[in-house]
Order: C-alpha cells, then structure tokens, then sequence
C-alpha cells in the first residue's frame, strides 16, 4: 500500500555551522574545502547515524540519515530525516522527516538514487519491527514483524514529498534472512545495453554468511529485481559504473576493501578480490565517477573518487582518493579529516565541486564537506616501476620509472622521487613534458644497501605544475 505525506518539521531549525563551530555562509574559494556540520547530538533527536547523500536533477542536494533512540541499529525506533540545500552546500533548510512510526516500528540505513530520465528520487532503507539484520527471520512475507522488510519511499517533487512503497516480495529470496540496502548513494547506469538501468546494493544473509547484491529496476522504478549475490564476506557496498560499461561493486572489508565485477548490468558478478590500495577498518565508504557523461574517450571517464576511513584498524582518518584508470590504481590522495570518523558518501555536484556526508567526532556530528580536484592536489598519470632483472645487495643499478600522463591537460617538466628503504641511496631525476595520453621512460640510479635481501618495496612520486602522484612495487634482492 502506498501513502504519500507532507515533509514534517522534526525539530525547529538546526543551527548550520561548520566543523570548528562558526557560522557557515559564503561558497568556498575555489581550491579550498568547505565543512559545516549537519546535525548536533541531542538537537532534535539524541543520536544521529548513516549518511546518504545525492543531486537531484534540478542541483539540488538532498542529505538524509537516520535519527536514532540510541546509537544502535534496528530493531528501534529509527526514523528518516533529511535536509536540503538549493545552492550548492552552502545554506541548508531545516530538518524534516521522510518516514516516522510509533514504536517499535523503525526504519534505518537511508540510500538516495536518482533517476535522470524521470526526475524521482528514491530513497531507499531497511524497515523492522521486532527483528534486525542478524535476527531477521527468513521469508519475504511483508507483513510479518520478525522479516526485515526493504521499504523504500520515493519524490517527484525533488524532496518536497514522499510516497512510501514496500518491495521485499519482489526483490527478497526467501531462503534468505536478513537483508538491508547498503547507505549512501545508489546509480544509473549511462551507456551501453543497459543505458537508464536503476541499481541499489544490498547486503543479504543466507546459511549465517553475508553477501553483496543488486537490485535494479529496468522500468524507472515501476518493478525490481535481485541479482545474484556474490560473496561470501559481503557487508555494506557500493557500484560505479566504468567507461567500458562494466559495473564495480565495492565492499567494506578487512585489512582492505574487496572488490568484484559484472558485465552484465549488476545480475552477476565475479568473486572478490582485495584491493590493497584501499585499506580499510570495516566501515562503509564510497565510490563514483567523477564525470559519469564523459565519453569513453575522454580522460575524465575513467576517472573515479573514493571515501574511507583509511586505517587498517580504527574509524579514524578520513581521506579522498583518485584512480584515473577505472579504480586499478589509486595514486592520488589527500587526508580530509585526520579524526575520529566514520561512514561517508560522495556525490558530484553541478560544477566541478564534490559533496561528501560522513560521521565526525565519534558520532557526535553528521558533516557535509566539499572539495574540488585543485584540493585534491594530484595529478592522473601511471607509473610503472621496472627494476633490473638482478637486484643484488651493496651493487649499483638502474631502476626504470615510466609515467604517462592520464590527464586532459599538458603537465611540464617535472621530477620523479624514488623513496628507498633506509641505507639506499636514489637519485632525484628530472621527466620532460607530457601531453595527455604521452609516456616517458626514466632511468634513476640506486644504489642498493649492503645485507639487503628479500622482498622490498620502492614508491616513485611524479610532481609537475604542483601536483603528484605515486606508484610502488615490491622488488626482490638478492645477497
């Protein structure tokens, strides 16, 4: 059954500040980051938890998060709020809610998706009564208290109201048993045999295992089907789609997030494989393409952004990466947030500006931030490191370093660092120019520390016009 309602007002309006606690009012310089917190603790609700985050087709952002009893997940009762800016993150309205229930109802864990065809947002979560995601019951009856159910409600009125729909029959194996739409931000896909395609992750549970898996709707919305799962070892993901049409799907994991493929719109994917560049304590984090129009054969298509909390073993120093070849190296990166911090979600904003959403301060604050590329301070290039074919112990060679340039935009002369362990010694070493797509092969001399042996690792940095980027490998000395 469907039930549309008017926005309510969930508290009187919340003091936007920023993350250092002044008043926030005037677009960031171009260059420069922007911070202002979102919601306070105890101001309107005690607790505040799971951001998601998205541009309507009008630019307008809409960030929505659960507003909690407790910190704890469902079953409680959660409901979903949100808050919306029409000028690009600077100025936020007050607070309202998207659904709400008298206990012990909930709903929890809000995911925002976009069609850009039709204009609705949808706005995905997880709906529970008497059970959560590990005590769910199997089955997909929808009336039943002890199923978590997967609810969405959806806007054609770009977040002015909603109307609420309840999908668990169609989208729920019922082998399974817990099952909740991974937060943030779900996509569309925009090219290839599955062009419009909505898609929006889930984590299931089957047999005491966790697994990744789609739901799409070919239809704008008016149906939904599941893919298959892919895992064991799914939790919270996301996709993005990549410029030879393939999707990624990209998982919280442990000591580092695991990835896996489809070819075919999101129904099947491939195994997971870790992904060493991105180091990860088991949080949600976030994904997407930074120009999702651009045609294949422009740089920016292959350029992809990523938010984490980037240790191995504390929620804690969130940080922005780059990959400028569809996610298989990520050689830029800038810190955004050393503290204590938790889920993220990105969006790109109309412009040249990305919006981000995350938990600061162990919880206390739910932040919106914004940054553009001459923040981020990188620049998009390969680098390969090639050692001789013998590496020997107290000798000296030759190390090639080769860089091509993946950006749209000349780089001038620049350097190359090659960062060797303690009692080596590397030259600094100069690169001509690079014009987009151009390669150059450089050859630094090493001289190798005597008693080195085993398995070692060499990072080469690239600077040019103020910007860098890094690449590593694991060489092998012999004595």
């Amino acid at each position: 059954m469907q039930r549309k309602v008017s926005l309510a007002l969930l508290s009187a309006a919340l003091l936007v500040v920023t993350a250092t606690g002044t008043a926030h009012g005037a677009a960031p310089a171009a260059g420069e980051p922007s911070s202002q917190d979102l919601t306070v603790d105890g101001v309107g609700s005690p607790h505040y938890r799971i951001p998601a985050l998205t541009t309507s087709v009008k630019g307008t952002l809409l960030a929505a998060y659960d507003a909690r009893p407790t910190l704890g997940d469902l079953p409680a009762n959660i409901s979903i709020v949100l808050r919306r800016s029409t000028d690009g993150g600077v100025t936020w309205q007050s607070q309202q809610v998207v659904r709400k229930e008298a206990a012990p109802k909930g709903f929890g864990d809000p995911s925002l998706l976009v069609d850009r065809t039709t204009g609705r947002i949808f706005l995905f979560y997880a709906a529970g009564v008497n059970q959560g995601f590990f005590g769910s019951a199997t089955g997909n009856d929808e009336s039943d208290p002890d199923v978590l159910q997967a609810d969405y409600s959806y806007s054609d009125d770009d977040g002015a109201t909603w109307t609420h729909r309840r999908i668990t029959q169609q989208i729920k194996n019922p082998a399974w048993a817990g099952m909740f739409a991974a937060s943030g931000e779900g996509i569309q896909l925009r090219r290839g045999a599955y062009k419009g395609r909505l898609i929006q992750q889930y984590a299931i549970r089957n047999n005491g295992a966790n697994y990744a898996v789609s739901a799409y709707s070919d239809d704008h919305g008016a149906t939904w089907r599941m893919g298959n799962p892919v895992g064991p070892g799914g939790d919270e993901n996301k996709t993005v789609e990549l410029s030879d049409g393939r999707i990624m799907l990209n998982n919280r994991s442990k000591p580092y997030r695991t990835i896996a493929y489809s070819t075919d719109g999101g129904v099947n994917y491939t195994p997971f494989t870790q992904d060493t560049g991105l180091t990860d304590p088991a949080n949600n984090a976030s994904v997407i393409r930074y120009a999702p129009d651009a045609p294949a054969s422009d740089p920016q298509s292959s350029w992809l952004l990523f938010s984490n909390t980037d240790d191995a073993s504390a929620r804690r120093n969130l940080t922005v990466k780059m990959s400028c070849d569809n996610g298989k190296t990520w050689p830029i990166s800038k810190v955004l947030d050393a503290g204590a911090a938790a889920y993220s979600t990105l969006t790109k904003l109309p412009g040249e500006r990305v919006g981000l959403l995350y938990e600061r301060a162990d919880y206390q604050h739910i932040t919106y931030a914004s940054f553009d590329l001459k923040w981020l301070g990188g620049t998009c290039a390969d680098i390969t490191i090639t050692p001789p074919a013998t590496l020997k112990a107290g000798t000296s060679t030759e190390v090639t370093v080769r860089v091509v340039n993946r950006m749209d935009v000349r780089r001038d002369a620049g350097t190359i660092d090659l960062a060797v362990p303690s009692g080596w010694t590397a030259g600094l070493a100069t690169i001509p120019a690079l014009n987009p797509g151009q390669g150059a092969n450089i050859k630094i001399p090493v001289t190798v520390a005597a008693g080195a042996s085993g398995s070692v690792r060499l990072t080469a940095t690239y600077r040019a016009n103020d910007k860098r980027a890094s690449g590593s490998a694991t060489v092998t000395v012999t004595p």
